[in-house]
């Protein structure tokens, strides 16, 4: 009797099993199993199969992190490799105010000495998000003193999206493992403070962050995420950290925050509690908050997927930033809002630039992180690096690729010209959205992009794609400067120039809008770029020098100019034909495939398929070739 192989956990799939299986015993070869209540019995054990078969396989994939779906299970795995899964991630402002102390008085009506101003700790404004109002807290006291004029200041006090709360427990050493549990989810754990009132001493206990460090009287605590994505506090046992007596209070303060929810708010009204150095509160005399810096960097708590993701790499780091690998792996494990990053050593570049790491970050709200930002980046940076290795963080690029597409379709298949190009335009933004493009080193990928197009609807009987690399030149107005303008990709080169094409912008000391555009050198490998303006229609130059472009390494200099306006919204648009149809994101340029601003997308009856024009003779089919000739910007 030759038995079945169980490879399938479908129901279905077992249950047909089991009867092959009767079958092939002689008593069973020509038994009505449908007909019978015999098919109940094997219903049952089917069923039964498939629940054991299930639970078996969920318990084997979960004790691996790369196979592990449930999030407790992936928290665990990711903490027996060092790897502590970072939580919901407060949305942090920069503010200053100052406080007037001039006209405080006493009750007696005397003057009041105020030496110092402390900017207690939890609630201190209220800041307007796309027209709610959030929260903003500091987990700790902030004191200022009064200078001679009677003015408090604080200055670039960084506040917190999120509540602050607060909790006590009380050790009893009768309860066996005690668990100190905080009751909220997305708590902010970096905001997490703890005080040990034992014997009746206040001490103040710290995170862990170097376990070599510790001995026995280190007053040190550790946050460990469990169920329901709350937390604990775990404390030493006397040997690895100070264990809290029986009997002490613990009293533990921390943030919960919305996340994502409070970026971007720029505009704060005071809410917080002011006290001067009596302890007396402090009501008046309070200005009007200046915002530093507009809240960011709020995320939620680490997804199971980049847990999964990050885990092993920051692992195989070390916790060390050494090669640049270390740097993309550890860049985005210390600041959540980080949607890609690209490192690489200053050995790479031409002329190489040793001791260096480059480092360029594209955030995942907005386009930009700030200054600020890149500084805090750089000092927890510290921690990690390299004596010797300076990080060094380069401006994001943006490298937009237009299309201009033409597709061609059956009328017999097609009804709705509206709608199919809808979808095809939704297609287009789906791979746009897609990981072959989003990310630094990603590709626009020439042939999946039109494959993708003909894949829309059976009725598209092909399409003529062209593809048009553009930069955003931010002008510095009514200042000379210097510009270069990279594209990381070779342009294409018609000896008859013309390759290059910009939007009108205007520069000091000639009138009228002026374009620029490009001739390449004897050498057909670089060229000099041109100013024009039209004068009745026809191209005027008016600097026959104005810069040069680098058609191998796709490089355009231009020479110092004072550029006084634009036509555009501040920036000026520069064009240019890549030699290649896959367009790659090299170093610091992050690749935006662009579905609106100068892309076309047009249908054309194809007269030969549907037949209306059979013999071809009215059938012109579109132009594979761009060509930048007809200065139409």
């Amino acid at each position: 009797m030759s038995f079945t192989q169980f490879t399938n956990l479908d129901f279905n799939t077992i249950r047909a099993q089991i009867k092959d299986y009767l079958r092939s015993n002689s008593n069973f070869t020509d038994f009505d199993f449908e007909g019978s209540n015999f098919s109940i019995l094997i219903d049952t054990l089917a069923y039964n199969t498939y629940i054991n078969s299930y639970n078996t396989s969920m318990a084997v994939n979960e004790s691996f992190i790369d196979s592990a779906t449930i999030r407790e299970n992936v928290v665990s795995l990711a903490r027996n490799i060092g790897y502590v899964p970072r939580s919901s991630k407060s949305a942090t402002a920069i503010i200053s105010f100052s406080v007037n102390v001039n006209n405080l008085t006493n009750i007696d009506g005397t003057n009041q000495i105020v030496s110092t101003v402390k900017l207690n700790k939890g609630v201190v404004a209220l800041g307007a998000v796309r027209g709610g109002n959030y929260v903003f807290s500091i987990p700790d006291d902030i004191t200022a003193n009064v200078s001679s004029n009677g003015i408090a200041n604080f200055e670039n006090i960084s506040i917190y999206e999120g509540t602050f709360l607060t909790k006590s427990e009380v050790v009893d050493s009768s309860q066996t493992n005690q668990r100190f549990i905080l009751p909220n989810s997305n708590i902010d754990t970096s905001s997490i403070r703890v005080n040990v009132i034992d014997r009746g001493r206040n001490e103040t206990y710290n995170a862990y962050t170097n376990i070599f460090e510790v001995n026995s009287e280190s007053r040190l605590f550790l946050v460990q995420e469990i169920n329901d994505e709350k937390y604990q506090i775990l404390f030493g046992d006397g040997i690895l950290g100070k264990k809290p007596s029986n009997g002490s209070e613990i009293d533990i303060s921390y943030i919960t925050t919305s996340g994502t929810d409070g970026n971007g708010a720029a505009n704060f009204n005071f809410s917080g509690k002011l006290t001067d150095n009596n302890d007396i509160a402090i009501t008046s005399g309070i200005s009007l908050i200046t915002t530093i810096q507009r809240s960011e960097n709020g995320d939620s708590i680490e997804s199971v997927d980049n847990i999964k993701y990050l885990a092993p790499r920051v692992y195989a780091s070390q916790y060390r930033a050494v090669t640049p690998n270390d740097y993309k792996s550890l860049i985005p494990f210390l600041y959540p809002n980080i949607d890609s990053v690209s490192a690489y050593g200053g050995e790479e570049l031409d002329p190489p630039e040793y001791g260096k790491v480059f480092i360029t970050v594209k955030p995942k709200y907005g386009e930009f992180i700030s200054d600020i930002t890149k500084d805090l980046i750089k000092n927890d940076l510290k921690k990690y690096t390299v004596a010797g290795i300076k990080q060094e963080f380069l401006d994001l690029k943006y490298l937009y690729v237009e299309f201009n597409s033409t597709v061609s379709y059956d009328a017999g298949f097609v009804s709705d010209k509206l709608n199919l190009q809808s979808r095809i335009i939704s297609e287009i933004e789906r791979y746009a959205k897609s990981a072959d493009i989003n990310s630094f080193g990603g590709r626009l990928k020439y042939s999946k992009l039109v494959s993708q197009i003909d894949k829309v609807d059976t009725g598209i009987t092909s399409n003529i794609t062209t593809l048009i690399m553009r930069r955003n030149l931010t002008p510095l107005i009514n200042q000379i400067a210097t510009y270069e303008i990279c594209y990381g990709n070779k342009f294409h080169m018609d000896l008859e120039g013309f390759n290059i094409r910009s939007s009108a912008f205007r520069i000091d000391g000639v009138d009228g809008d002026l374009y620029l555009t490009d001739f390449p050198n004897d050498d057909q490998s670089s060229g000099i770029i041109k100013f024009f303006t039209f004068v009745d229609g026809a191209i005027t130059y008016v600097n026959n020098n104005a810069g040069t472009v680098d058609y191998i390494k796709g490089e355009i200099i231009l020479f110092p100019l004072t550029i006084t306006s634009t036509t555009l919204s501040n920036r000026v648009e520069i064009e240019a034909i890549p030699e290649s149809n896959d367009i790659v994101a090299k170093e610091n340029l992050y690749i935006v495939l662009d579905t609106t601003g100068n892309s076309t997308l047009n249908l054309l009856e194809d007269v030969l398929v549907s037949g209306s024009n059979i013999s071809g003779t009215n059938y012109v089919p579109p132009s594979s070739f761009i060509s930048n000739k007809k200065y139409t910007r």
